[in-house]
């Protein structure tokens, strides 16, 4: 007879997690797992990477998914392994192969379809991606054996460095640095470069390293979230304003931070600014976002009183 299982008692996290995520998992079985750990009640993620990557994914719980939104605009970089020669239907490891070609380019050739990549270019979405057409993923049309149009989407490659080249031998390959704009498929990247050289390609790995203002170094691996004592894993969710590091910040006292929580607009010797975080003075305390205009401070998202005590109860 199978003992009964342990229901686990939610409670209310607000913050963001940086996690390294695992290779094989989906970005959502990732935030699960941490979900779980941390106990959170309301949690999401920030973008989605493919379960072939590996990487940066911050974690939104809480008042922080009021903020998640402007994390996906974020640039974002990559490490990637592209194998040459090779072109599968997915343009990854995981699909089928789909034709074999001899790499018969030379490194200056690299460096000059590298080159051609940079800047502004055009994408077309490939078919095995989340990406949804008549409220049905690409990816699902692709299982089924069938293609549909696609229109190309315009991405800019900030950066594209070659790490290392191996044109000769069993598995030629690229290794690349790409920093890029939001909705870059570096999947297609790969592919298009492999076709640039003439000969195909397909990646075999990916780990993005960066997104906005996070890095690698910074996040934490599932396992070593749960080798973690409980009670110091809360310690490895930051405060939610960390998603804000480019916002103009605003101080209010308590009687103007009452009312702006109310949704009213403040007036005050401010310069005008695109985006504010505002905080309160009297507790110091996250009250929401903004935008400056002609001396009015103008809410935009507002976190709950609620949500505001929770935090303050946590907090060190």
């Amino acid at each position: 007879m199978n003992a009964p299982r342990t229901r686990v008692q939610r409670r209310p996290v607000h913050g963001v997690l940086l996690l390294d995520k695992p290779l094989g998992f989906s970005s959502n079985d990732a935030l699960q797992k941490a979900k779980w750990l941390l106990r959170a009640e309301k949690g999401g993620h920030t973008g989605t990477l493919d379960p072939l990557a590996t990487g940066v994914l911050p974690l939104c719980f809480g008042a922080a998914t009021k903020f998640s939104q402007l994390h996906l605009d974020a640039d974002k970089t990559y490490e990637t392994t592209v194998r040459l020669g090779v072109t599968t239907t997915t343009a990854d490891a995981e699909g089928e192969i789909v034709q074999q070609r001899p790499v018969a380019c030379s490194l200056g050739q690299v460096v000059e379809v590298l080159d051609r990549f940079m800047g502004p270019i055009a994408q077309l979405p490939p078919m095995h991606s989340a990406l949804k057409k008549d409220g049905k993923a690409l990816y699902e049309y692709a299982r089924a054996g069938v293609t549909v149009e696609r229109q190309p989407r315009h991405v800019v490659i900030h950066e594209l460095e070659l790490l290392d080249a191996q044109l000769q031998g069993d598995a030629p390959h690229l290794r690349l640095r790409v920093q890029c704009s939001k909705g870059t498929y570096i999947r297609t990247l790969g592919e298009d470069i492999g076709d640039a050289l003439g000969c195909g390609g397909h990646l075999v790995a990916l780990r993005r390293v960066a997104t906005g203002p996070f890095e690698a170094a910074q996040c934490i691996t599932l396992a070593e979230l749960e080798a973690l004592p409980e009670d110091q894993r809360l310690a490895r969710v930051l405060l939610c304003e960390a998603l804000l590091p480019q916002h103009t910040r605003v101080t209010l006292s308590e009687q103007d931070a009452g009312r702006f929580l109310s949704g009213m607009r403040r007036r005050g010797a401010w310069p005008d600014a695109d985006a504010a975080a505002v905080f309160g003075d009297q507790p110091h305390a996250l009250l929401g976002t903004a935008h400056v205009k002609a001396g009015e401070l103008i809410p935009s998202r507002l976190l709950s009183p609620i949500e505001i005590q929770q935090i303050l109860e946590t907090q060190p």
